[in-house]
């Protein structure tokens, strides 16, 4: 009799019927292999209804009305996790619940419905007969369902696809990667990188393969008895696979930005996966399935702490290279980024600092993924001022995944942590008003100091460390957000730092000048009010008399040492008066400080400072650009002052005729100058040392030069400085020219300029201490806010926001010739009509299109040239008869008007 004729006739119904106890004694006598083969039948047959059950339970049967309260597919069924539908499963199973049939859509894609249709669901012994008569692949399709696979390797997916690959059907694959990847658990520990174990090591994993094996056997035998021992079986399995964390790596000590997950070995099952859409469809729907668990582990029960394994499941996700198609988009994204955003600050700081090690590309793919995300978000929505885009949690967590990739992005850049200015040892005066405002019940803002970046603190590294980041700065710049951020809300978020209040301005990064610039303008404007504000109440309570303003009372012949003595007068007694709102007044003259005489104060203060023949800064011709004179004999208040002059620029928002190298504004930033620096300070000597650095024959035979420097002064005298104690008998080799270039550097940059520059700086810090400008703009962006842009002067954008005047308009026949005279201008020409107009060559934060220029008319036809008034960019232009005339009276004044104004 074969093994199929057996089967029939121990299930057979109607047999059991008509003679059951000569059936009860004919299997008391079949021999024990028999036995066994009858036992094991029965407990697939139990194992496989209870997969239908849990398969119901995670999948539906497909039918989209169906009334199963125990089915996926009722609209009224409530989702639960795989172990909640492994633990209601069995209980089904136990009370013989009712079961779907597969609907058409179903059929032949889920494990649950592989039976043949004939079964009847209402009885345990006609599934167990309708299996026995599918052949032997079909009744036992544990391992090649791979059900027992809870977390994956490598080697474990290719033996999957290929035996999927042989049968042409992919089910089994999806179903694993739908199950791994939708499990916090599975993900956590697929992956893992193998180690080399010992001999003691391979016994004790063999033992475990070896216990696990035998629980697999009790939990199958379990199941066929009873259901609660089924379940208990079911959780020692669990328990068991949760032992094995893949090919090793528990154990192993990991570095700081190390993960125990083969980073490698992902992106290679990514690229042989990705290419098969239904298998790029389980990845999409275990990530939608994934995403909430994370968060709430992440946010109730601070699963990282007591495993810091737990980063892996995003190290794996984020190398899924799909991340950024249109289908992850809708849901699946921004749900992945929302937990990712629980992640606590040292998971973030070791996934910056592992992200940091990729290549540029990978990271430019994860920074385009979130960006993608936000511009998808914020596009598709219409935000306002009542619906802002600060409340909307996709662009909120995406903006947050986005600074760890921009953290990775500058500490896989060119850093510098090392050479940093040091801090003044003298604090910044209080101001007097602080006991006034205690009384008051206010507290100053920010009084422990400028703010700092939690991730920036945690990893020990500032963006202004790095000079060259992996991606240029730029690119983390998201234009439609920019473009619909309502910065007054934003900054007032910024200020409060409520929990349920999200500010971009903490994510500065993302901003581009402008905005920022709208912020710090903000944050200046609010602390102008709230000095106005003290100011009268202490004037109040104390009797004093009313002062709410900054008030400068100079004489345009002595505009230095009258602005010197009144700000060293401020600064000492109250510098919280430096953060009042300007107001200048020239002696004997009439005017009131709306901004244009504030304007004029500036540009004759920069004018006078920088004027070669006082001494304080030397200029270079070829740069164009001033640096400090080590041999001033200025004192320290004159640099002080030009501090003070920059800070309150910035403060009341007027752009200065300064130039200076970058690394001055770096130095405001607190680092120090280097060898790389002397490029734009002092080219010729940067070139002649780094012809040294290059140079392969002898050095110190050849230059015969020693650490022994000269410097000339002012008046010609030759200066000799030693680099190092008696550099005069040191002489510079092969091995030891680095530590000359860089010492050369050190002196040149910070050493020789000590004095002037702490000076400098003290006088820019009183002004913008409190500020916020450190922690949103970075030293290139300090340079446009002091100095305005020389790049991308669009004259088109200025021509569509200039206003007119005296009876002008934009379709006059001398304006539109004007107009075209300007853009047949040269680009040389063209800074020279700004140098003329505006009093500076350059453009505002923003570009032209932010300049307010005023066209007024000056009368008839003259022979008379155009003049100006730079402190309110106004240009009088005649109404010259002919386009020529216009042309030729306008070059002339542009070309020979030097210095300020033209009247």
């Amino acid at each position: 009799m074969n093994p199929d004729e057996k089967e029939d006739c121990e299930c057979a119904p109607p047999q059991a019927e008509s003679n059951p106890t000569g059936g009860y004694d004919r299997l008391q006598e079949e021999s024990t292999f028999e036995n066994a083969e009858a036992s094991r039948m029965k407990r697939a047959a139990a194992k496989h209804l209870i997969e239908r059950y849990y398969h119901q339970l995670t999948e539906g049967c497909g039918n989209e009305s169906c009334s199963n309260d125990c089915c996926a597919s009722c609209p009224s069924f409530h989702r639960m996790d795989n172990n909640a539908a492994a633990v209601k499963a069995l209980e089904l199973y136990k009370v013989n619940a009712k079961l779907c049939d597969p609907h058409p859509s179903k059929k032949g894609t889920s494990s649950a419905y592989l039976e043949n249709s004939s079964i009847n669901s209402t009885g345990h012994h006609n599934l167990a007969c309708g299996n026995r008569k599918m052949n032997h692949k079909e009744l036992h399709p544990v391992r090649e369902d791979f059900k027992d696979v809870s977390f994956l390797t490598e080697e474990k997916v290719y033996e999957i696809l290929e035996s999927c690959g042989e049968k042409e059907d992919y089910s089994p694959l999806i179903r694993v990667i739908g199950r791994v990847f939708s499990s916090a658990e599975g993900l956590v520990q697929s992956f893992r990188r193998s180690k080399q174990h010992t001999k003691e090591e391979l016994k004790s994993l063999q033992a475990k393969d070896e216990d696990k094996d035998e629980d697999e056997k009790e939990a199958a035998t379990a199941a066929a008895g009873s259901a609660s021992a089924m379940e208990e079986g079911g959780m020692d399995l669990e328990a068991s696979s949760s032992s094995q964390p893949g090919d090793g790596g528990d154990g192993q000590k990991l570095g700081p930005d190390e993960v125990s997950v083969d980073i490698e070995a992902v992106r290679r099952v990514y690229w042989r996966l990705l290419c098969n859409e239904k298998v790029e469809a389980a990845f999409l729907n275990a990530l939608v399935y994934l995403s909430p668990n994370v968060e709430c582990d992440l946010t109730y029960h601070n699963v990282y702490s007591r495993d810091p394994n737990y980063l892996n499941l995003f190290v794996i996700v984020m190398e899924n290279s799909n991340l950024h198609s249109p289908e992850y988009l809708e849901i699946a994204l921004p749900q992945f980024c929302k937990a990712m955003s629980k992640l606590p600050l040292p998971a973030q700081a070791k996934l910056a600092r592992l992200w940091a090690r990729y290549r540029t590309d990978q990271i430019r793919r994860m920074m385009e993924t979130f960006q993608q995300l936000i511009t998808y978000k914020v596009i598709s929505n219409e935000f306002n001022s009542r619906n802002l885009v600060n409340d909307d949690d996709a662009v909120v967590a995406a903006t947050k995944c986005l600074k760890i990739v921009y953290y990775a992005n500058v500490l896989g850049g060119d850093i510098d942590t090392e050479h940093n200015e040091e801090e003044d040892e003298e604090p910044l005066p209080e101001s007097s008003d602080l006991t006034l405002q205690e009384l008051l019940g206010e507290e100053r803002r920010n009084k422990k100091g400028p703010r700092v970046d939690p991730l920036e603190t945690e990893l020990g590294a500032r963006v202004s460390d790095c000079r060259r980041p992996l991606i240029p700065f730029e690119e983390f710049i998201n234009e439609p957000l920019n473009d619909i951020l309502e910065m007054d809300k934003d900054y007032t978020f910024f200020k409060v730092e409520t929990e349920n209040k999200f500010s971009f301005m903490t994510c500065p990064f993302i901003l581009n000048a402008v905005t920022k610039n709208l912020g710090l303008y903000y944050d200046n404007r609010i602390r102008m009010y709230s000095e106005r504000r003290i100011t009268v109440l202490y004037s109040l309570v104390q009797g004093q008399q009313l002062n709410p303003y900054l008030r400068l009372k100079v004489r345009r012949d002595h505009i230095i040492d009258d602005a010197l003595v009144r700000l060293e007068m401020i600064a000492m007694e109250n510098p919280a008066d430096l953060k009042k709102q300007l107001y200048v007044e020239f002696e004997g003259e009439q005017g009131v400080d709306e901004g244009g005489v504030s304007k004029e104060f500036f540009q004759l203060v920069v004018e006078e400072i920088f004027n070669p023949d006082i001494g304080m800064f030397t200029y270079d011709e070829s740069t164009r650009l001033f640096w400090f004179n080590p041999s001033s004999f200025e004192n320290e208040g004159q640099f002080t002052l030009i501090g003070i002059v920059l800070g309150l620029a910035i403060y009341n928002n007027c752009i200065l005729d300064v130039h200076f190298p970058m690394v001055v504004y770096r130095k405001l930033m607190g680092k120090k100058g280097t060898f790389r620096d002397l490029a734009d300070s002092h080219p010729v000597l940067s070139q002649s040392l780094k012809e040294l650095l290059e140079y392969e024959g002898s050095v110190e035979e050849d230059m015969m030069i020693t650490f022994q420097i000269s410097q000339t002064d002012l008046f010609g005298n030759t200066l000799m400085y030693d680099l190092r104690e008696n550099g005069d008998k040191i002489p510079v080799t092969n091995s030891n020219r680095k530590d000359f270039v860089n010492q050369y550097a050190e002196y040149m940059l910070n050493k020789s300029v000590e004095k002037q520059f702490k000076a400098f700086r003290r006088g820019f810090h009183m002004v913008t201490n409190e500020s916020p400008l450190k922690y949103l703009f970075r030293p290139e962006e300090i340079e446009l806010l002091i100095c305005g842009s020389r790049q991308n002067l669009d004259f088109q954008a200025l021509e569509e926001t200039t206003e007119y005047d005296g009876g002008y308009s934009k379709d006059s026949r001398i304006i539109r010739d004007f107009w075209d005279t300007l853009h047949s201008f040269s680009e040389e020409q063209k800074r020279l009509f700004l140098q003329f107009t505006t009093g500076t060559d350059r453009a505002p934060v923003g570009g032209l299109g932010k300049l307010k220029m005023i066209i007024a008319k000056n009368g008839p036809d003259t022979d008379r040239l155009p003049t100006s008034h730079t402190c309110f960019n106004v240009l009088l232009l005649p109404e010259y008869t002919t386009k020529e005339k216009l042309r030729d009276r306008l070059l002339k004044a542009i070309t020979y008007a030097k210095g300020f104004g033209m009247l």
